[in-house]
């Protein structure tokens, strides 16, 4: 490609790391928020009083609302991603 047409692409594989925060009204378990704490380790985050964080990523401060799904990026990168558009681009790995 010369660099002046349109193209088209595909996205390389990659595995990330995800966690979902609860639903609305859920309340999380001991467990989750262990993990929520130790994957989150190396990101600057905050949490509010309605379930949701604010997350600091490459674009700012994004927020996570709650079933959204935070996202560790191949370079460490973190950033908060909705249901529908997770589970239509990921799928489990073992």
């Amino acid at each position: 490609m010369d660099g002046k047409r349109v193209g088209r692409y595909r996205k390389k594989p990659v595995v990330i790391d995800a966690i979902r925060l609860p639903l609305a009204g859920e309340e999380p378990t001991e467990d989750f928020v262990t993990g929520l704490h130790e994957f989150l380790a190396d990101a600057i985050w905050n949490s509010d009083r309605d379930e949701g964080i604010g997350i600091s990523t490459l674009e700012g401060t994004m927020r996570a609302d709650p079933g959204d799904w935070i996202i560790r990026g191949i370079k460490g990168e973190f950033y908060p991603c909705k249901p529908d558009i997770f589970e239509a681009t990921y799928e489990a790995v073992d």
